[in-house]
């Protein structure tokens, strides 16, 4: 009976020792996790979107305009004149920087895919021949070929017209190499393509080395309940939520306008691969726009996206743009089986006509037929000739059943 007491004794000094190993494990862990977390945390701090950060990126940029390197109709305002102000960052991301600014009182977006000007490929031929002996015929055909290289498109001189119109000055090794610069940004050349053509891209203003300035709109968030803020865009004259309600109808009826005006108005489609709130926002008339293309792709380049090897389906997923895998050859279909359309009714379109949206403003019968509309136009389809029907049929319903919606919310004035 003497030996229980010591033989407790003995656990409770073992169980002591397993307790302080294993506390002493615990503080070590938390110490290798601790410092993981700290360079993580540097290395993200250093990435962040911060004003000390952007200001040196344009006191940079402006340094290389003083020196003649770069220039561009805004270099002046921004570098001299100080009509063109820093405002704040508003994102970035392995170089890429979107700055808001005030520009002679008017708000507008800087965009770079990399922050520093040295960082773009080197035009060659700048250094071999000097640039007054360069004919425009052979720059401009140089800016066809680097737009077939960046959107597999063809184009002629004549439709390059917008990226390059420069003309032959003392300045124009600078502006050559600051168009170089430029032509290597796919968002630059898809806004400056289509911004004559299309009501649906942000308009370009103008340009320094390799910074481009876009017009200044609110994108969409998804944690917003309407998705896109329709504050300063609804008639004061109007009920708050009837305003809001007939707002939502006008943009979804945009949307339409851009599905159909992607898919048919260029000399191939265009597709979106990463439809969000976030890459879209909405003018003071309600139109959609575009404003983050960096995953638009036209028919051609689309098609050498998607047709990879694979084992199965899910390898032929692109974002928000897929194809079929065809087992016998182990090979991802080239042709795109999903759309633009069946995304954004999945997307944008869902969270407007879902049944917790329900309202007085509209006949419950024509509410349950767009949400039966849009669940329907939601669902994955096929790249046939059926599947292309149907795609048509659900925008045509679409269409009628917003436009009978806008007759009822009218008569209900």
């Amino acid at each position: 009976m003497r030996g229980i007491p010591g033989l407790k004794r003995l656990r409770l000094k073992i169980w002591r020792r397993c307790t302080l190993v294993l506390l002493l494990l615990w503080a070590a862990c938390w110490m290798v996790v601790s410092a993981l977390l700290f360079l993580l945390h540097r290395s993200v701090f250093s990435e962040r979107c911060t004003d000390e950060k952007s200001r040196r990126i344009l006191a940079r940029l402006c340094l290389d305009y003083s020196s003649g390197a770069l220039t561009g109709d805004l270099c002046e305002d921004l570098c001299v004149a100080q009509k063109l102000v820093y405002k704040h960052c508003l994102y970035y991301d392995r170089g890429k920087k979107v700055i808001q600014a005030d520009w002679r009182g008017q708000p507008i977006i800087l965009k770079s895919k990399k922050e520093i000007f040295s960082s773009y490929q080197h035009l060659s031929m700048l250094e071999e021949v000097e640039t007054q002996d360069i004919p425009e015929t052979e720059l401009l055909l140089m800016v066809a070929l680097e737009v077939k290289n960046v959107l597999g498109l063809e184009v002629s001189n004549n439709t390059v017209g917008p990226l390059w119109t420069r003309k032959k000055g003392p300045h124009w090794k600078a502006q050559v190499a600051s168009m170089w610069s430029l032509l290597q940004q796919e968002e630059y050349i898809y806004f400056s393509l289509l911004q004559d053509f299309s009501k649906h891209v942000l308009r370009i203003i103008g340009s320094c080395g390799h910074f481009y300035a876009v017009e200044y709109l609110t994108a969409g968030h998804a944690w917003h309940k309407t998705l896109f803020p329709l504050e300063n865009m609804v008639s004061p004259s109007l009920a708050g939520h009837r305003s809001k309600v007939r707002a939502i109808i006008d943009i979804a009826l945009s949307f339409l306008d851009m599905v159909q005006h992607f898919d048919n108005d260029f000399s191939h489609r265009l597709h979106l691969c990463d439809i969000k709130p976030e890459n879209f926002a909405i003018r003071h008339d309600l139109t959609v726009v575009a404003i983050d293309v960096d995953m638009a792709f036209f028919e051609p380049k689309m098609r050498d996206i998607l047709e990879q090897n694979c084992t199965g389906d899910e390898d032929c997923n692109f974002f928000d743009c897929f194809s079929k895998c065809n087992l016998k050859i182990g090979k991802c279909g080239a042709q795109r089986a999903n759309n633009n359309l069946q995304v954004i009714c999945d997307k944008i379109f869902r969270r407007w006509f879902s049944p917790n949206l329900r309202g007085p403003l509209v006949s419950l019968p024509l509410q349950l037929q767009l949400q039966k509309a849009v669940r329907e136009c939601a669902e994955p389809g096929h790249a046939d000739a059926a599947g292309h029907q149907r795609t048509l049929k659900s925008l045509s319903e679409l269409y009628h059943l917003l436009r009978v919606t806008q007759r009822e919310l009218q008569r209900a004035e």
